[in-house]
């Protein structure tokens, strides 16, 4: 299908690097990271490079969700700084070329946000507009139709629908099979406003200077939908249709994960989301996170685990239907390297795994997404929940910059941080890597710089897997643009394999020093190759 909007240029050339702002860096000592401290590091993710940020919910928020619980849309979190200081880093980034997306929660606020409060009246003179913002009942008594839902917790004479959290009504935009009175159609009187509002709260950050949203569980909008989503689609398009003729260079990425749905609800951009249930992995996991236990290594049946064993086949065999999905759209299936809701790959894979993984990653389709801290192999923390984080936790450390007090992070007492740093003598840090030439920060960077200056290796190039049998462990794929074509062997085994490169003649790059050959000898750890 055709796009609805043709795609911003700046995608083109986009690298993603997501921050977690209470993480990041503290600029005023209180222990929690705000937009000054990420102002304040705008150079360096510059340098690694880096050309987009993605930034996490900084909302005005009672954080029982760490920030996916909003309060005021339109009001940045005391603890972040002000809307001026977001204004500023919008500005801040433009000046070096850089892009910012803010992280958009439309698919329920928080209990405490206006909207819920006023429809949550006794009266219904007194609820006004937001009377069916949220989806509530006709009864105290009224179960969810399916859904998990709350009564008693108010003056109003219903039940209210829940997404996750006792903390999050969900806003209507809808159901697709009406059954009871209390459920709006898709697009009515009542769901159109909450589309309308959430436009609105767009509009409200791209006239400030937003360049566009990453759009939190975007295909949950409409209750009760079909397989496919249509109607969820259909109100998609409705609120696009409100947002991007004014602003055509505002980019839309959508935490859906299936972008034969996404594309056609009009996001320029879908991504992997990480997903294994009752012991099967989606294709992030098993790539990266295919086992029930994180921390540790037995057990983990990952690609990247030179012990699992593991054939890229059923990757690939789930992975490029999807991104054929997006290349015919004209939009992109990007990979993580990991995020806020994922379980970082360290400590469970080795340094020189990780590498690896990462480099095979950066180098494949679509625009990469590289979460803070990636870049050294910060290590995944076994911590209590903060927030509602619960697993994901320990993924949402204190950024690790250099040796001083709490890493460079804060200088507040380390009782006093946002959540603890890594407290091993080993922890990896920023300054003892970026100076060095082998380090897993100056892959990331030299990759990056390689994918800048190589036309076969962006986001929208060509990708084509590289048959090699499904006895051998190694991957190999082509990326080709015009004249030129580079092919991309890994062998994250620890046997040494021969890939035949079909008679083209190829300049091998990794563990030795390169060699000519039209048979490429893909040795255990070793990446790149470019075919001349």
């Amino acid at each position: 299908m055709d796009t609805l909007y043709p795609r911003p240029e700046w995608l083109k050339q986009a690298i993603f690097y997501e921050i977690y702002p209470q993480s990041f860096q503290d600029s005023n000592g209180d222990g929690i990271g705000d937009i000054q401290g990420i102002i304040s590091r705008l150079d360096y993710i510059r340098s690694l490079g880096a050309t987009a940020i993605w930034l996490n919910p900084c909302f005005d928020s009672p954080f029982k969700d760490a920030g996916y619980d909003v309060r005021d849309y339109t009001q940045v979190a005391p603890r972040y700084g002000s809307n001026a200081d977001l204004i500023q880093l919008f500005e801040a980034a433009h000046a070096r070329d850089m892009h910012v997306i803010l992280d958009l929660v439309p698919g329920h606020t928080s209990e405490e946000h206006e909207w819920f409060l006023k429809g949550s009246q006794r009266k219904a003179a007194d609820r006004g507009e937001f009377s069916d913002r949220h989806i509530w009942t006709d009864s105290w008594m009224a179960g969810g139709a399916g859904y998990p839902f709350i009564g008693g917790e108010t003056e109003r004479n219903a039940t209210y629908i829940l997404n996750f959290f006792k903390c999050q009504p969900a806003l209507n935009y809808g159901w697709a099979h009406p059954q009871y009175s209390w459920q709006s159609p898709v697009l009515g009187d009542a769901a159109r406003a909450t589309a309308t509002a959430m436009a609105d709260v767009m509009r409200y950050w791209l006239s400030r200077g937003a360049d566009g949203f990453r759009v939190d569980m975007a295909d949950s909008l409409v209750k009760s939908d079909d397989k496919g989503k249509p109607e969820t689609i259909r109100t998609w398009r409705y609120i696009f249709d409100q947002v991007r003729p004014e602003f055509p260079q505002a980019a839309f990425v959508s935490e859906w994960g299936v972008p034969e749905f996404s594309m056609k609800a009009g996001f320029d951009m879908d991504f992997y989301l990480d997903w294994r249930w009752n012991e099967q992995a989606n294709g992030y996991a098993m790539l990266l996170r295919d086992t029930s236990t994180p921390m540790e290594r037995d057990g983990d049946a990952s690609y990247f685990n030179a012990d699992s064993g593991t054939r890229i086949a059923p990757f690939l065999k789930e992975y490029v239907p999807q991104l054929r999905a997006a290349q015919a759209a004209g939009g992109s299936f990007s990979l993580i390297t990991c995020n806020h809701d994922t379980v970082r790959l360290a400590p469970r894979l080795t340094d020189r795994e990780i590498m690896l993984a990462y480099a095979t990653l950066l180098t494949m389709p679509g625009i990469p997404f590289i979460y803070y801290g990636d870049e050294i192999a910060m290590r995944y923390q076994d911590l209590p929940t903060k927030e509602g984080g619960y697993t994901r936790t320990g993924s949402r450390t204190p950024m690790q910059w250099d040796a001083s007090a709490n890493m460079g992070f804060s200088t507040a007492t380390a009782e006093s941080l946002y959540l603890p740093v890594d407290p091993e003598v080993s922890a990896p840090q920023v300054a003892a890597q970026i100076g060095d030439p082998h380090s897993l920060w100056q892959l990331i960077h030299n990759v990056l710089e390689l994918r800048r200056l190589e036309p076969a290796l962006q986001a929208d190039a060509g990708f084509d897997p590289h048959v090699i049998g499904d006895e051998k462990r190694s991957f190999a794929f082509w990326r080709y643009r015009d004249e030129h074509s580079v092919l991309v062997a890994v062998n994250p085994g620890r046997d040494p394999e021969t890939i035949d490169t079909a008679g083209r003649t190829s300049l091998v790059f990794g563990v030795g020093n390169p060699v000519l050959s039209e048979k490429m000898l893909v040795l255990p750890g070793q990446s790149f190759a470019v075919v001349r």
